[in-house]
């Protein structure tokens, strides 16, 4: 059940609040309310559920930044097919 709720808030961050809803393409209730329950909901009861395949890439093995790819996928092609 929805319930109306009145805040007071500065006038420039309504506005910015505004034009950011219209850009989302949300009302701005909608982003107040999905902010509100990120903030008052229990990590593990979270709608959003990482699956075992995204976790298996966060690895925390850092990649150097001179790191050539394409170098580096040939040469583990080539040592996959020897």
């Amino acid at each position: 059940m929805d319930t109306k709720l009145t805040l007071k808030l500065n006038q420039e961050i309504i506005e910015r609040a505004k034009e950011y809803a219209a850009d989302k393409k949300m009302s701005l209730s909608r982003i107040v309310e999905a902010y509100l329950q990120s903030l008052t909901s229990d990590k593990k009861d979270s709608d959003v559920e990482i699956s075992p395949f995204v976790k298996s890439l966060s690895t925390g093995v850092k990649i150097p930044a001179d790191l050539d790819s394409k170098t580096a996928y040939s040469d583990q092609l080539l040592e996959k097919y020897k």
